[in-house]
């Protein structure tokens, strides 16, 4: 992404941004009816980057897969933020948003995405979303926001070049040597060199190959931190693979579908989406599932690559692939920090495994789709990463049960 891709990329995500005064937006609750025509939102799409350094943070990337590049490089969630509620296993990352708004504490705005990759946690997350607003809610599934003002410790107020000489302003936090993820609290009792986030990434990384490695080092030449290279070359195959996220108006789409779409619908939606979705057809709980796999398969078609769908401040609601297991707004929690209300920000699509690599086998990861709601307000609490709220629908009609 150029420089002028990267003004384009902020002045779309601007002109949907948050408008407080604005009282006539659609909240995306009251009712669903699909026959409605709705305004055309933002799409993202996953590419390969054409220069690995533009993912970096100091170039505000959205991406998906591999590492966050954190947006509050010293600040970053710890302790059980990091975990999956459920099996206690650190989680995933699996894309972040840049999506700045008007407002000068939001110059910067970022959105994380995490998950745990066990279908059976992401099940029982499911369930559990069910509890309307439990005190300790357990998820697999989390969303962090994260904000800064345009002066701030980490940055230039400046736009930054994209030639690739750009630097942030200071270092960040030591990360875990294994899933390069999370705060590297742990050091390697033996090497005193590698980090890790937990007991899990320690011993996995030991099996993988840091014990050869660790011996290696204290032989020859201790203090000499190689090792930490070694282990993030083998903790490499922990992480998704990296895509740059690039975002185009719906608008685009809105024309009949070409041929060219019509064959990467084919190898791309339905590889993904409908083995999985004919299979349940029958369990389908009544006209208004098929209904609304109709009109999702009608959306998506007319851009299948898309991964993602923007809607914040915008006339649109988000497309639920099954009507049944779709939240009402009493099952959208306020924000835990200034107690205002949340709205819709995106939606992730099953697309995303596809790119992913994911197997669409029986006890693989798979979803219909994850909607994050965040803040309206985009509050400013002391937190450098704050909790937002992410719906997960899913494919099978008995884990909607609740």
């Amino acid at each position: 992404m150029d420089a002028d891709a990267f003004e384009e990329h902020v002045d779309m995500l601007k002109s949907v941004g948050i408008d407080d005064n604005d009282e006539q937006k659609d909240d995306g609750f009251d009712d669903y009816d699909d026959d409605e025509e709705e305004d055309p939102v933002t799409l993202g799409f996953v590419e390969k980057p054409k220069n690995q350094w533009s993912l970096l943070r100091q170039y505000f990337p959205s991406k998906a897969g591999s590492v966050p590049a954190w947006l509050d490089p010293l600040n970053i969630p710890s302790g059980k933020s990091s975990l999956c509620d459920i099996c206690g296993d650190p989680l995933k990352f699996l894309l972040q948003v840049y999506a700045p708004t008007e407002k000068d504490s939001t110059f910067h705005r970022m959105l994380f995405v995490f998950m745990c990759p066990s279908m059976k946690c992401l099940l029982r997350d499911q369930h559990e979303q069910w509890k309307r607003q439990p005190e300790k809610p357990s998820r697999s599934v989390k969303v962090f926001r994260c904000q800064l003002p345009r002066i701030n410790p980490f940055y230039s107020s400046e736009r930054p070049m994209y030639d690739g000489s750009h630097k942030p302003a200071g270092s960040g936090a030591a990360l875990c040597d294994w899933c390069g993820t999370w705060k590297g609290d742990k050091l390697c009792s033996r090497c005193r060199e590698v980090r890790y986030c937990s007991e899990k990434h320690q011993a996995v990384s030991w099996r993988s190959g840091h014990k050869t490695a660790c011996q290696q080092m204290k032989i020859s030449s201790p203090g000499c931190g190689s090792t930490s290279l070694v282990s993030q070359k083998v903790g490499s195959n922990n992480v998704w693979p990296e895509f740059e996220i690039i975002i185009e108006d719906e608008s685009e789409y809105n024309t009949e579908i070409s041929e060219d779409n019509t064959l990467a619908n084919s190898s791309i939606l339905k590889s993904r989406v409908d083995d999985t979705m004919n299979s349940l057809m029958d369990s389908f709980q009544g006209d208004e599932d098929k209904r609304s796999w109709a009109y999702f398969q009608e959306r998506i078609a007319k851009a299948p690559q898309q991964v993602l769908r923007y809607y914040r401040n915008t006339n649109a609601k988000p497309i639920w692939p099954v009507s049944s297991g779709r939240p009402s707004r009493a099952d959208i929690p306020n924000c835990c920090y200034c107690g205002g209300p949340l709205c819709c920000e995106f939606q992730i699509l099953p697309q995303l495994l596809y790119y992913f690599g994911v197997d669409n086998e029986v006890d693989s990861l798979d979803w219909t789709t994850i909607v994050v709601y965040t803040c309206e307000a985009s509050c400013e609490a002391g937190l450098a990463y704050k909790d937002e709220y992410a719906w997960v629908q899913l494919y099978s009609p008995s884990a909607t049960l609740h």
